[in-house]
Parts: C-alpha cells; sequence; structure tokens
C-alpha cells in the first residue's frame, strides 16, 4: 500500500504540473486523503464505476483539476455530484470560494459528509435533495455538473438556482453538437472549452452558458 500511495501521489503531483496548477502541499495531501476515502468507500457503496486507484487520478482528480481556469464566483453548486466530482477537488483548490454538493443519494450524500469532516473542508456544504425541489436561501454564481444530464435537463432542472448574471458549466466527452441546439433557444452559449486531461486520451469539453433574457429563473 505505500508503494501504491506514493504512486498515486507522484501521478497528481505530474498532473497537477501539466495543468498548470501550483498547489500547496496541504492541498495535495488533502486530494489524496480524498481518494483514499473513496477507494475504501466505494468497496462497499459503488459510489464510482472506477475501480482501478491508479485510474482514479487522471479520471476522477485531474478531470475535475482541469475545469479550474473557467471556475469564477464565490457560490457554487454542483448538481448530481455523486462522490464529489468535481466539487470535492475543486473545493480543496479554491479555499475562498463556497462550494455547495447536491446530490439524492443517501449514500452518497453520506460519504461527502464523511468527506467534508475528515479533510476539514469549511467551505464545503453537503445537500442530499433532488435538484428540482432543492431551494437555496441565495442564487448561486455558477451551477456545475459533471456528466449529471443532458444540457437541456439541466437548465430546465436548475435554472431555479442561478444567480441573474450567473453561468452553467456543464462538463461533456464528445463536443455535444445536438445537445447545444437544443438550448439555443433558452441559453447564451458563451463558450465551449476543449479540455485535455493529463493520461487521459478520450474527448472532454467544458460548455460555458448563460440563460438569455426574457428565459428567466423558473418561478
Amino acid at each position: 500500500m505505500p508503494d501504491l500511495e506514493q504512486q498515486l501521489g507522484s501521478d497528481l503531483q505530474g498532473g497537477c504540473k501539466a495543468l498548470g496548477l501550483s498547489l500547496e502541499q496541504k492541498q495535495l495531501d488533502r486530494l489524496l486523503a480524498y481518494l483514499q476515502l473513496l477507494i475504501k468507500w466505494n468497496r462497499a457503496y459503488n459510489l464510482t464505476a472506477v475501480r482501478e486507484p491508479a485510474q482514479m487520478v487522471p479520471r476522477h482528480l485531474l478531470d475535475s483539476l482541469v475545469i479550474h481556469p473557467y471556475v469564477h464566483g464565490r457560490r457554487l453548486i454542483d448538481v448530481g455530484t455523486g462522490a464529489g466530482l468535481p466539487g470535492v477537488p475543486l473545493a480543496i483548490l479554491c479555499p475562498g470560494r463556497d462550494f455547495h454538493l447536491l446530490d439524492s443519494n443517501g449514500k452518497k450524500a453520506r460519504f461527502l459528509f464523511q468527506v467534508k469532516t475528515a479533510l476539514g473542508l469549511d467551505n464545503m456544504t453537503v445537500h442530499h435533495a433532488r435538484v428540482e425541489s432543492f431551494e437555496a436561501g441565495e442564487p448561486f454564481n455558477v451551477v456545475l455538473s459533471r456528466a449529471f444530464a443532458s444540457l437541456q435537463d439541466m437548465v430546465a432542472g436548475c435554472r431555479h438556482l442561478l444567480a441573474r448574471d450567473g453561468r452553467f458549466l456543464a462538463m461533456k466527452g464528445a463536443y455535444p453538437g445536438p445537445e447545444l441546439e437544443a438550448v439555443a433557444g433558452q441559453c447564451d452559449i458563451a463558450a465551449v472549452h476543449p479540455l485535455r486531461v493529463p493520461g487521459l486520451a478520450e474527448q472532454r469539453h467544458l460548455v460555458e452558458m448563460a440563460l438569455l433574457p426574457g428565459a428567466g429563473r423558473r418561478q
């Protein structure tokens, strides 16, 4: 196990360097501690289909951290966060921002509460609820999702959470042409950023969009 931990740490450091991220040792330690919790809990609770620890570094940690340059604002919500991706890695990377992680699965929510406590992530709040019925006291600057739903479903289910000048950030694999067409009448597509994740050959894209004037938040 020490050899595995050393390899995971080396892979993470190399990946962060390739992404141009300069992390403090405390942040690297927290990311690796989160990974160890994910490996442990995944055996019993099936939190992720990725079983190989070495694959969790690029497929989970680096895949989450790669969107850091496009993350802005003080309040962000990760809808359908599952095992905390990308919310947990981003909360570790950005201690000055408030991250809210939302999921309707009770086991995953319990795991996230454990992560928050074990890692001391004071800037992370966990919500066990369905996004359609979840009401925040204050709207969010960014509504974020990673393989949560189609763009159309994301806009329909999450528009009530978005601040007036807020942005949706949707993490996708291949370029989502048909999905973009489906929301063209409701959203201004600010950009579709191609992403390169160290250690992954698959396509990755980040869709950045805002509600068009008149599209409105859900009443």
